[in-house]
């Protein structure tokens, strides 16, 4: 889809003259692309993203939950400024429409957002050093910390979002009806999955009974969903809060180990590439623990090597669920793209399984 985006940036309160609109990031989901402006001869960028209405059915919602954590987080920050100039990038900052909302509609409907894009800081979609691991765990880790006291519960922006026992029932429909023909192609990754079923409720039938806690989290803790600062090598802020609602702790941290650990990029097609690094392991569950430990109650540690597993397993049921369904959710770029996205989480739930009573010690020790 292609837009015009000197007309688009002209409804949010953005001023100087419109350089270039390029897209930015790797997300699967929303229409992402970094906007310059040329102000009195500086240059100033913004992002401005589509945000896909399939997925979030009620984005007025989803705003309100934007608005509302990043708000908190600078409250928090404010009176840190003086002493810190830096700090003023932990968390972002919306740009307004000019007719005063956090969003703007075309007339088509789509739905438009602005923010402030955060200078000299990257992404990485894969960690290169254990630093990096840390830092990024350690962002992600504060983030929770900060909103632990966040008044009044967020908008479920996706229902069941990680809700395993329900992601595990949508496959077997997926798998049942069979649309595309597909299923007798991946009987292998199907069985797979299908003999760890018993573990997909652990997490909420521990909620259910209480040993577990409902917080705020991020929900999608990519990597590359946290900036790593160019210059200092530090955790700066944390990106892409579209599924921001509350849930356990163990899906952030879950999802660190599934995009952390493993030097393959998320659809590599070489599974032999596939592996969970103890050592990159480690340094996220330091990083974790240095901003979320304050918090966490100890059943909730004791279960953080779990949720690595279960996420990645969950992660895998979710890509090999949209293949067979003709993949409708996830942007793919090649035909059986879903699949090899499938294969790489399975071949790191195996991998994880292989370490997994060396990964439980550490984090006994580390409690």
């Amino acid at each position: 889809m292609k837009f015009d985006f000197r007309q688009l940036t002209s409804h949010f309160q953005l001023y100087g003259n419109f350089v270039v609109a390029v897209p930015y990031g790797t997300g699967h989901i929303n229409d992402t692309f970094q906007v310059t402006f040329d102000q009195g001869g500086t240059l100033l960028h913004y992002i401005i993203q589509r945000v896909n209405t399939n997925v979030f059915k009620a984005p007025e919602e989803l705003m309100d939950n934007f608005l509302r954590v990043t708000r908190h987080i600078g409250a928090k920050i404010r009176d840190e400024r003086a002493a810190d100039p830096a700090t003023r990038r932990r968390t972002l900052e919306v740009v307004n429409s000019i007719y005063g909302k956090p969003y703007w509609r075309d007339p088509a409907g789509n739905f438009f957002r602005c923010y402030v894009f955060v200078e000299n800081a990257r992404s990485y979609d894969i960690l290169e050093t254990k630093a990096q691991a840390y830092q990024a765990a350690a962002a992600f880790g504060n983030f929770q910390a900060d909103l632990a006291d966040l008044p009044q519960r967020l908008n479920e922006t996706i229902p069941d979002f990680h809700n395993t026992p329900s992601r595990l029932a949508n496959l077997e429909k997926a798998a049942k009806e069979d649309k595309m023909g597909r299923l007798k192609s991946v009987s292998r990754e199907f069985d797979f999955i299908m003999a760890r079923g018993k573990e997909c409720g652990v997490l909420i039938d521990l909620q259910k009974e209480g040993e577990l806690v409902e917080r705020v989290t991020h929900n999608d803790t990519k990597l590359n969903n946290v900036l790593i600062d160019d210059l200092t090598g530090s955790g700066c802020c944390v990106i892409d809060l579209d599924t921001v609602m509350t849930g356990l702790p163990h899906y952030d941290f879950g999802d660190m180990v599934r995009t952390g650990t493993s030097p393959a990029a998320e659809d590599e097609t070489d599974l032999g590439k596939v592996t969970m690094r103890f050592p990159m392991y480690e340094a996220l569950l330091r990083g974790y623990l240095s901003g979320a430990g304050g918090f966490l109650n100890a059943t909730e540690k004791s279960l953080l090597p779990f949720s690595g597993k279960l996420i990645t397993l969950e992660i895998g049921i979710r890509f090999l669920t949209d293949y067979l369904e003709g993949d409708v959710y996830f942007k793919i770029r090649r035909p059986d793209h879903n699949l090899d996205r499938c294969r790489t989480q399975l071949k790191l739930v195996a991998s994880i399984e292989e370490q997994y009573d060396a990964m439980r010690k550490l984090a006994d020790e580390l409690a």
